[in-house]
């Protein structure tokens, strides 16, 4: 299956453009859920997410929709995938209760964080067998077999960002 949606969908400019320019906030979502099979959730990056704020995304999207969670700035940027694993475990806990509207937990890491193997092996070893996760490294240095074999050997996918002023590994 192939997912097609954005990052976040909460955007006030999309007004009168996506959605109607009288849409509220609160409408938001389940406008954009019937339109598209996924969306990234940033929010989770900055803050730690609630059950109760989770399980009322995954009640508003229909069947078949999946949620794509940004890990919290504390456990990518903060500790650097470092003595977190409180931390991740209770983000994970937190978002298995989106049930099969979880589609994928994202941990992207800071373009200055750069490859630690020890790091990234401890950090793979807290995360459940049964949640989909991907990485996405911003410093070349982590864009190794080494690294690739990885990922693989524990299921994590590997996230890679196209833009302007990064290109992708080759």
């Amino acid at each position: 299956m192939i997912f097609i949606g954005t990052s976040g969908y909460s955007y006030p400019e999309w007004k009168g453009n996506f959605y109607p320019s009288d849409l509220s906030t609160a409408k938001m979502l389940p406008y954009y859920a019937a339109r598209f099979t996924t969306v990234e959730i940033n929010y989770t990056f900055y803050r730690m997410p609630n059950e109760k704020v989770l399980a009322g995304w995954a009640d508003i999207a229909p069947s078949g929709f999946a949620f794509t969670l940004k890990a919290p700035r504390r456990i990518t940027h903060d500790s650097r995938l470092r003595q977190c694993e409180e931390l991740v475990q209770m983000f994970c806990e937190r978002a298995l209760k989106m049930g099969p509207k979880l589609g994928v937990l994202l941990f992207q890491l800071p373009p200055s964080f750069r490859k630690d193997m020890d790091t990234l092996d401890a950090f793979l070893g807290w995360i459940p067998p049964d949640l989909k996760i991907a990485l996405e490294f911003r410093h070349d240095s982590w864009h190794s077999d080494e690294v690739y074999e990885r990922l693989r050997a524990s299921n994590a996918a590997l996230c890679i960002a196209d833009s302007s002023y990064r290109c992708p590994p080759s």
